[in-house]
């Protein structure tokens, strides 16, 4: 480098800092919030609060100064600082905020702001780790929420139907790690309420971000079903296993993804499923042997009867009456319902009765921006 380039550069420098500083002496706020969020104190609780209490108020001004790029730097720049401080409970209410105003000033979806929000997912499990008992299941909860919101965003302001692959993956990914953490700690119904949802939450989000190899993965981890679960007429709920493989099915057919709805059952039948498929078939339609309908014999059918015709629909309909009683143990039966409704329509014209339509359109009425997104059932 000449000696005439290195002033130049030292001039450049020296400008810059300059800038900085009288803008630091403009807005003492923006100064103090980032001598904090410097400060090797930040990882004490007053100090971080502190900052976030900043952080919020200088990411809502420069909102109404209609400075929406800068507002969702600063958001992702000050979340990231504090939960690599370890601040976990702090950044979650920065990070809401974050979502929030990618949806109030409508940002456009881009790579970059994917690529700072998964570093920001990461950085959040960095900060996690360890951390068990009721404080730690309501930040995983938070950071469920708060990818709920990511995916409402992108389904919204995005390029993908439903939300962008990635942030789909990450709240998929989220939802079944964290159901690990509650089955250690169910105490009553409710508990295992939230632990089902999980779960379902999870395949279908799993689903949308057209995985299929991944939920086979999970269902892996899952017991096979006891002779209780598989027996016919049975009272109990349907083989937990057996319940989120046709969940996983009837979404990706509702969303018209018959390629990784086939995908998914021949992966099924070959690493997981340890009963033959043609005992399984012969059983379906059986009936003194005692056995329920498989659940992975009907996905076959189901996937077989929406690749014909669209005359086909008796034979859709005669699939459901046969399967009704599996159908309706699943958890949140009505969501399936949805599914095989939107199935019936897409691929058989079947329109569905008013009442029917009725509570869709409540169902529809009732998504917001804790429910994950835009829901295929729709």
């Amino acid at each position: 480098m000449s000696a005439a380039a290195a002033r130049r550069k030292k001039q450049l420098l020296a400008r810059k800092k300059a800038q900085e500083e009288a803008a630091a002496a403009l807005d003492p706020v923006s100064a103090r919030l980032q001598a904090l969020l410097h400060d090797e104190d930040l990882k004490e609780e007053a100090i971080a609060y502190e900052a976030l209490q900043l952080a919020q108020s200088q990411v809502r001004k420069k909102v109404h100064a209609g400075e929406y790029a800068a507002a969702v730097d600063l958001a992702y720049s000050s979340s990231l600082t504090i939960l690599t401080k370890g601040r976990v409970s702090v950044a979650s209410q920065l990070l809401t905020v974050l979502a929030n105003v990618l949806r109030e000033t409508h940002t456009e979806e881009t790579d970059e702001i994917i690529r700072k929000l998964v570093e920001l997912n990461q950085a959040h499990q960095d900060a996690m780790k360890g951390q068990t008992g009721e404080e730690a299941n309501r930040l995983h909860r938070l950071q469920r929420d708060w990818l709920r919101r990511l995916v409402q965003w992108s389904s919204e302001l995005g390029k993908i139907r439903f939300g962008h692959f990635v942030l789909q993956e990450l709240l998929a990914e989220h939802c079944w790690n964290f159901s690990k953490i509650v089955v250690g700690s169910t105490k009553d119904s409710d508990d295992e309420d939230e632990l089902m949802e999980l779960k379902s939450d999870a395949i279908m989000h799993m689903a949308l971000a057209e995985q299929p190899d991944r939920i086979v993965e999970w269902l892996k981890e899952l017991p096979p079903p006891t002779d209780a679960e598989v027996a016919s007429g049975h009272t109990c709920p349907p083989a937990e296993r057996d319940a989120l493989l046709t969940r996983a099915v009837l979404c990706l057919c509702a969303v018209e993804n018959l390629r990784d709805a086939n995908k998914l059952v021949r992966a099924y039948l070959e690493k997981v499923e340890e009963r033959k498929a043609d005992d399984l078939t012969k059983s379906y339609t059986s009936k003194d042997d005692g056995k329920a309908p498989s659940h992975v014999i009907f996905c076959c059918m189901l996937l077989r009867i929406c690749e014909k015709d669209p005359r086909t629909g008796p034979l859709f309909t005669w699939l459901l009456r046969s399967f009704k009683r599996e159908l309706d143990g699943l958890y949140k039966p009505q969501i399936v319902h949805g599914y095989t409704t939107k199935i019936g329509k897409i691929y058989f014209n079947i329109q569905p009765p008013p009442s029917m339509l009725n509570m869709l359109e409540n169902m529809m009425g009732m998504m917001g921006p804790g429910a994950g997104g835009m829901n295929p059932a729709m």
